[in-house]
């Protein structure tokens, strides 16, 4: 226990005492199992300790509807999950028209123009806040990550249809799309020197045409710097193939747009973002956008639609009865084990551990910053009970083949209930009443709150 002779305090209120302290060591030394626990995490990670082998052996890769998909895909140590999520569905799209076992559709290239549309985005920002204080908690917030690499569906949906897609070997990976921080720090430490030179030219009493005139030059040097880590995106390409029973294709030269209007065809007019954001300062069936979030300008601003989770569970199950897979945003670290894969709200038992219980709901969590989405990936299968309840879900990662079922995981329903946030699903599925709102203006959310995070867990 130690020595229990005390020094005489002078306390101030709130200020841990010693007192106090002796009571914290009595009750600690109390109970045997905290003793335990300490030796144990002492020795090793509390994961280890906390683990639920009950949890693990439960849950295995069986599921009930299975959506066809390819070999694992990997972002290898960049943010970008939410784009390969995206083009995870459309990649078998693409690998049906051309009789293809698997293929693969260039990350790197929508990450050149999605890096560009960025600083453009953060720039012109930066010129609609010119009477903003730099010290103020909106321009502290533009400049903190302007081109980071994570986003949101719509920001995907914009590059698509700006730029359309190419084969990945059109452009492939480079040591900056696949390692992107030396990059995005380069970069964003001139995003940041442009914004204070913009600033300053307003201060100066320059006109918008002109700083408007300065910004195009800026956007030259980022498009150089780009150019220099990714390599240029294609305007055009030759494309030919070799399908899966032996047979050879030539298409000639196309563009990155024709390649996705003859190969693709992904109606992405068709598809609506369903959130399920249960704080009480928000309402359900109500639609809503987030305030300076965004890449292209002229594109599609965020919308969501949130609605009850019954709502966005039916829609998932019938994409996925269709034999459809569904992009969706979470928050992956909660209650995940990488290695194998899985996501279950039991799989650890810190309260065993720690002696304390954990009782924050979905919407407390939110409200307090202790959760909020970090990741998309794409549900890719369903284990519906015999009443036609999820039971478990099938994730397709963009981690590579080596954690889970090759590089596929298991996320139990509870855990979707908990640390879900968002789908992307076919319009045919949301009920009519709840889809009219899109017709609405959207309730504006500032740039800080939890639904404006972006997807980007490495």
């Amino acid at each position: 226990m130690g020595d229990k002779t005390l020094p005489a305090e002078t306390t101030y209120p709130g200020e841990i005492v010693f007192g106090k302290i002796a009571e914290y060591q009595e009750e600690f030394a109390a109970d045997p199992r905290h003793r335990i626990a300490l030796n144990a995490v002492t020795k090793t990670t509390v994961k280890s300790v906390a683990m639920n082998r009950a949890a693990v052996v439960r849950n295995n890769h069986t599921f009930s509807h299975v959506v066809k998909t390819g070999a694992a895909t990997s972002q290898n140590s960049s943010g970008r999950c939410w784009m390969f999520a995206g083009l995870n569905l459309f990649r078998m799209l693409a690998a049906k028209e051309m009789n293809l076992e698997d293929f693969e559709l260039s990350q790197n290239y929508t990450m050149f123009w999605d890096k560009l549309e960025k600083s453009n985005y953060f720039l012109e920002s930066i010129l609609t806040t010119l009477s903003e204080p730099t010290d103020g908690r909106l321009i502290s917030w533009l400049v903190a990550s302007p081109i980071q690499d994570g986003g949101q569906w719509d920001m995907f949906v914009n590059l698509v249809k700006k730029y359309g897609v190419v084969p990945k070997e059109a452009m492939p990976e480079t040591e900056s799309s696949s390692s992107s921080s030396i990059m995005n720090d380069r970069v964003t430490n001139k995003l940041r020197e442009y914004a204070g030179q913009l600033r300053q030219s307003h201060e100066d009493g320059y006109s918008i045409e002109h700083l408007r005139a300065e910004k195009e030059k800026m956007l030259k040097e980022v498009y150089r710097m780009l150019a220099i880590h990714l390599g240029e995106p294609p305007a055009s390409f030759s494309w030919q193939w070799r399908d899966k029973d032996k047979d050879f294709h030539r298409a000639g030269q196309m563009t990155p747009k024709e390649f996705y209007d003859k190969y693709v065809r992904f109606d992405l007019d068709s598809m609506v973002c369903l959130i399920h954001c249960p704080q009480s300062a928000k309402a359900y069936n109500t639609l809503y956008t987030i305030d300076y979030l965004g890449n292209v300008i002229g594109g599609h601003g965020i919308r969501y639609l949130n609605v009850e989770l019954d709502t966005l569970k039916k829609a998932t199950t019938a994409m996925i009865k269709e034999e459809k897979p569904v992009w969706f945003g979470c928050d992956v670290g909660k209650m995940f084990d990488r290695d194998l894969g899985l996501m279950d709200t039991d799989l650890y038992d810190y309260e065993g551990v720690y002696g304390t219980k954990f009782g924050m709901d979905k919407a407390q969590r939110l409200d307090y910053g202790s959760s909020l989405m970090t990741h998309a990936m794409v549900f890719t299968g369903v284990d519906l009970d015999e009443n036609g309840k999820p039971l478990k879900w099938r994730v397709e990662n963009s981690w590579g083949d080596k954690n889970g079922e090759k590089g596929f995981m298991v996320m139990t329903d509870p855990w979707f209930d908990e640390y879900n946030y968002e789908v992307v699903v076919e319009k045919k599925h949301v009920p009519l009443d709840i889809l009219r709102l899109l017709e609405t203006e959207p309730s504006v959310l500032p740039p800080w709150d939890p639904m404006g995070s972006l997807a980007a867990a490495v």
